[in-house]
Formats: C-alpha cells, structure tokens, sequence
C-alpha cells in the first residue's frame, strides 16, 4: 500500500533535501526515523529536491507499506523521534502508481525580502537594501508566464530532457514587513526560482530593462541571467495533485 506524507521542514542547517555522502539531507533525517519506528528499511522519494538552506512549508514524499497505518498515532510517533526543525503533518492513502514527483502537476514557491536589516529574519529572509521598483518587476515577471525554454534560469550541469516550464504565476507582494515574489508551475529546472527572483532584482533595481530581460530569456544563457539569490528567503509552499489518485 502506498502513502503520502506532508512534511514541512527549516531547511537552514540542512544540505536540501536529498541524501549525500558527505552532507546531511532531510531525506536522510526521515528515512531513518523511519527505519528505527517500523524496525524496516523504508525508501521515501520526493516530489521535488530542494537546495542547501531551502525550506519547505508543504512537500510531499510517498513510501510503501503492507499494513493499514493509524495515521494520527503514526504523525504523532514520527513528530516524537524527527527533530524540531522537521514535521509530519499529514498522511493520505493513495493508488499504487501514485508517484509523488511524477503525478504532481504543479508546483509553487515563494522567495521573502526583507529590506532593512532584522535579526529575526536573517535565516528566513534575504535582506536587499538597494532601491526597487516593484512595478517595474512585475511588469519583467508578467513576461515569465506561460510555456516556454527557460534553461538562462537553470544550473548548467542539470540532467533534465528539457528546460520547458509552463508557468502559471509570477508576481511580487508586499505581505506585512515582506516583500514575496510567488511563482507556479508545473516543474521547475534546477536553481531556477533563486535565477529569476536575482534576475527580476536586477530589473528593479534599474541594471537591466525590460527589454533586456525579455533578451535574456530568449539567450537560454546562465551567464546573461542574474545572480542566485540567497536560498534563506526561498520556500517551496505547495505541491498539488490531481484528485483521483487519492484513495481517502
């Protein structure tokens, strides 16, 4: 039988999420909570990884198991032995192809700036104090909409088939002391979200035109794009999938 779990996690002190040999991923973390609650190796996949210092609001990963799980006692058993940084939030049973990467259909992040200095912020916030004109960044962002090549967005060495996204939302707001850039679609490349949010600031901040911003997107060059923001200001919020592959 397979299962989906919600997890949320402070990504500060974590290697993203996948396991490495020389790093801690939450992955790693989960697994062998795991393994010591049901005394069984159990391989968790992802819908998605996410970089060093990224955190996650609602992930989702599935794993196979061949009993019913109480869910409650079971979110409760795996919040007791996960460290504080990391939650179970959720559990749903699912059909046995429901994949947790390949059946999702869209994805969405946010990226947080804060622009003066808090020390309250300083692991969950990029602090950009350079002048900004969130209108101009929209109009750059309102370019990013729809399906289109977005390899100047992607890491280069990248194992993907393709670099086209299909992007649902791209837009800046002022939320309380934070300004959030909110971005859907149906995949993301590798890097990309942190690519754009760096490419957009050099818009606001009057380095580049709109103009050139669209250029860059044609280039399918890395180097013409902007610099990779700090990933502390960068949240994976929401992974969504269709509703037939849910059992309960």
């Amino acid at each position: 039988m397979r299962f989906f779990f919600e997890i949320s996690y402070n990504g500060t002190n974590y290697h993203g999420w996948q396991s490495q040999k020389n790093a801690v991923g939450v992955q790693q973390v989960v697994e062998e909570v795991f393994e010591k609650l049901f005394r069984n190796k159990i391989e968790i996949v992802a819908s998605g990884r996410t970089d060093t210092g990224v955190h996650c609001i609602k992930q989702f990963f599935h794993a196979d198991f061949e009993q019913e799980l109480d869910y409650p006692v079971t979110i409760q058993k795996l919040n007791s032995f996960l460290p504080k940084a990391i939650s179970i939030n959720a559990i749903r049973k699912v059909k046995p192809e429901a994949h947790a990467r390949y059946s999702a259909v869209e994805r969405a992040y946010e990226y947080k700036i804060t622009r003066v200095k808090n020390p309250f912020y300083q692991d969950y916030a990029y602090h950009f104090f350079k002048e900004i004109n969130i209108q101009t960044m929209n109009e750059a962002a309102a370019l990013l909409v729809g399906e289109q090549d977005f390899q100047c967005f992607s890491k280069v060495k990248t194992d993907v088939n393709h670099f086209i996204c299909d992007l649902k939302t791209a837009r800046w707001n002022q939320k309380g002391d934070l300004l959030v850039f909110t971005i859907v679609a149906n995949r993301f490349l590798r890097g990309m979200v942190r690519a754009v949010v760096g490419s957009l600031l050099d818009v606001g901040s009057g380095k580049t035109s709109i103009k050139e911003f669209q250029h860059i997107i044609e280039s399918k060059d890395r180097k013409k794009a902007g610099m990779n923001v700090p990933p502390c200001g960068l949240y994976l919020f929401n992974v969504k999938y269709p509703k037939r592959i849910f059992l309960d």
